[in-house]
This record gives C-alpha cells, sequence and structure tokens, in this order.
C-alpha cells in the first residue's frame, strides 16, 4: 500500500513538472507551421512539401534514387522575425543516423541568420529522438528584424517542421534570398557527407557565398547518370547544371552514360552552361590501390567523354580533381567523404571556377 502510495505520488510530481514545463513553452513561445513560411531549394514545386521532387512524375527512376529524394537535403527555410529566441519542432522518418556524419547534419536543424549583408551561423537543433524533437536553437538575441535561414536534414525525411518565436514576437515569410537556379546532381559528396551540420554541405555553402542559389540533387551511392534519371534532370528549368556524378559510376558506366546525360540536358535546354566535376581523389587510396585505380579510371574516361562532347555540345566545361581536396590529405573523415575542412578546400577551386564559367554566360 505504501509502495503504491509512492508510486502514484512520484506520478503526480512528474506530471505536475511536465505540465509545468508545457505550461511555460506555451506562454514564452508561438510556433508556425513552415508551410507558411518559405522553402527555398526544391528543383520542381510539386508533390509533397518537404520532398526535393515529386518522384510520382517520375515512375522509371530506381526506387533507391526516389528513396533518396524525399531526404530534405540542401532544403531551407527562409523567414524573418523580431524574436530575441528561435526554437524548432520537427518530425523526421526515424532513421538511424549514419556511421560517418553527426546526428545534427543527419536529422537536425542548422540556423542562420544575416548580420551586415553575411550569413552568420546562429544554432543548432539537435535531435535527442530518432523522430519527433524541440531544441531551441538561439536565446537572448538583441531585439530587431532578423532574416533567417534554417536548414532541415540532410540525411532523412522531413514530415513536420514548425518555428518557435517568443508570443509577443512576429515571424513571417521571407523571400528567396538567392537569385537564378543551378542544379548540382551529384553523389553522397553533394547530398551532404560529412559536413558537420545541414549548413556546410558545399551546395548550401555556395549559396550563401556567391548569392545564386544552387540546389541540391545529391543521392548518395546513387549518382549513377540513369537514362531515366537524365529525363527527369532534363524536365528542371536551370540556370545552370553542374555535374558532379563520377565517385557513383563505375569507370564502365562513366563511358556508357555520360554522353546521354549531357545531350539529354542539352536538347531541353540548348543555352545554358553545364559544368562537369571529376571525382575527388578518395584518401582511401593512399595505400589501397583498387580504389586508387578505380577512381583513376573514373576520372580518366570521364574526361575522355567530356573532351569528346565538346567538340559538338557548346557550353560544356570541365573541374579537374586536381587540388580539390589539398594535399595533407586530411580532407576526409573516412577517406571518401570530406569533412567540413575537405568541403572548404573543394570549394576554394569549385567557386571561382563556376563564378567565371556563370559570368561568361551572363548569369
Amino acid at each position: 500500500m505504501i509502495r503504491a502510495i509512492r508510486y502514484l505520488l512520484a506520478c503526480w510530481v512528474l506530471i505536475g513538472a511536465v505540465t509545468s514545463s508545457f505550461s511555460e513553452t506555451v506562454d514564452t513561445l508561438h510556433y508556425t507551421d513552415a508551410r507558411q513560411l518559405t522553402l527555398i531549394g526544391k528543383p520542381l514545386p510539386d508533390g509533397p512539401f518537404f520532398h526535393r521532387v515529386d518522384t510520382a512524375g517520375f515512375p522509371e527512376i530506381p526506387a533507391t534514387v526516389k528513396r533518396l529524394l524525399t531526404h530534405s537535403a540542401g532544403l531551407a527555410v527562409s523567414f524573418r522575425t523580431n524574436s530575441t529566441k528561435i526554437a524548432a519542432r520537427w518530425c523526421t522518418s526515424a532513421r538511424k543516423p549514419g556511421n560517418n556524419m553527426t546526428a545534427i547534419a543527419f536529422e537536425g536543424l542548422d540556423l542562420y541568420i544575416k548580420r551586415d549583408g553575411q550569413w552568420q551561423y546562429a544554432g543548432v537543433a539537435r535531435p535527442t529522438t530518432n523522430e519527433c524533437n524541440e531544441y531551441t536553437l538561439v536565446a537572448n538575441m538583441e531585439a530587431g528584424d532578423k532574416e533567417c535561414l534554417m536548414y532541415l536534414p540532410l540525411y532523412d525525411e522531413t514530415i513536420s517542421l514548425q518555428i518557435g518565436v517568443e508570443a509577443d514576437a512576429d515571424i513571417s515569410a521571407k523571400a528567396n534570398p538567392f537569385k537564378k537556379n543551378i542544379l548540382i546532381y551529384g553523389s553522397s559528396i553533394v547530398h551532404g557527407a560529412s559536413a558537420s551540420r545541414p549548413g556546410l554541405a558545399y551546395p548550401a555553402r555556395l549559396s550563401r557565398e556567391t548569392g545564386y542559389h544552387f540546389l541540391n540533387l545529391g543521392v548518395s551511392g546513387n549518382a549513377k547518370m540513369e537514362p531515366e534519371v537524365a529525363d527527369m534532370i532534363a524536365h528542371m528549368n536551370m540556370d545552370a547544371f553542374i555535374l558532379d556524378c563520377v565517385p557513383n559510376s563505375s569507370p564502365a558506366q562513366v563511358t556508357e552514360r555520360t554522353a546521354n546525360l549531357v545531350k539529354t540536358i542539352r536538347a531541353k535546354h540548348p543555352n545554358v552552361p553545364i559544368i562537369a566535376v571529376q571525382s575527388i581523389v578518395r584518401e582511401g587510396g593512399n595505400f589501397d590501390r583498387s580504389i586508387a585505380e578505380r577512381v583513376d579510371a573514373q576520372n580518366a574516361n570521364f574526361k575522355h567523354e567530356i573532351d569528346q562532347l565538346q567538340q559538338d555540345v557548346d557550353d560544356l566545361h570541365l573541374i579537374t580533381a586536381d587540388g580539390l581536396l589539398g594535399d595533407d590529405h586530411e580532407g576526409t573523415t573516412d577517406g571518401t567523404h570530406p569533412n567540413d575542412l575537405g568541403f572548404d578546400r573543394m570549394l576554394q577551386k569549385i567557386r571561382p571556377a563556376v563564378l567565371k564559367i556563370l559570368k561568361q554566360h551572363g548569369i
């Protein structure tokens, strides 16, 4: 009897604490569904709100590619608020985080706020469960209007997202802060592995650093230039295309499929630049000769195909692998995927090359 009474008292105390905490949250914050704000990063506008592509419109693409396109990699919510505190409630499909990424990058959130004309890191939302979470990204800010970007999880499907601000504060949709549309089709490296948080994936960094809208069409392990995927990409109305898809394609697939991918895009987009990027040199090949030989063959075959295509296809450009990760062999997490240092080095070469090409084309 005494044990039962103690149990009931403990439950009463726990319920009271939870109720008190919930009341405090309700009193101090109000939440807005992200669907009422501006979502950027979708190559096509249709389909489920947090999916990059409505794959129902492309039934022939591989099933794994369809699943990967439900991931919210590269998607971000653009909004303004005068709140001194920003929180979030969000649910994902509860995938188990991978073994080469942080949980924040895999299924967390990443907040940037513009200061003096530059996007600056403001805070992250750390997932504590595999499904639904609530987290305060930043608090104790100065009063005043703030332009914000909240990046969604890289490697999971976002089911819902609500953004919380103080009860007496305003929040409203902000227009896409980036100009034009430039698609990056690629492997897990484009998808975001192994950046430490969503905003450090290289398409997101390119957008903030250049002002152009780079859209993330990374499909981890599955950027293999299939004809059905080429047809899907060609349906996307872009100002430029970047093809960083060599890492997932075998040397034979590179030879067999590169020309079709480029020509399929060019047929639908006769005047836009197409920028091809060789694979980074895998650090796993420093001592494993089979890895080194495979990457060498991939890149050699890709360069040969692009060289041949450039004789007939105008406005086709190649960025080579030389120097993409530096030369000290410290640029990857696992010998394959760039860490934040590796992505920074990639950008040191890719960013000026892309900007030069865009300028040449008046973009």
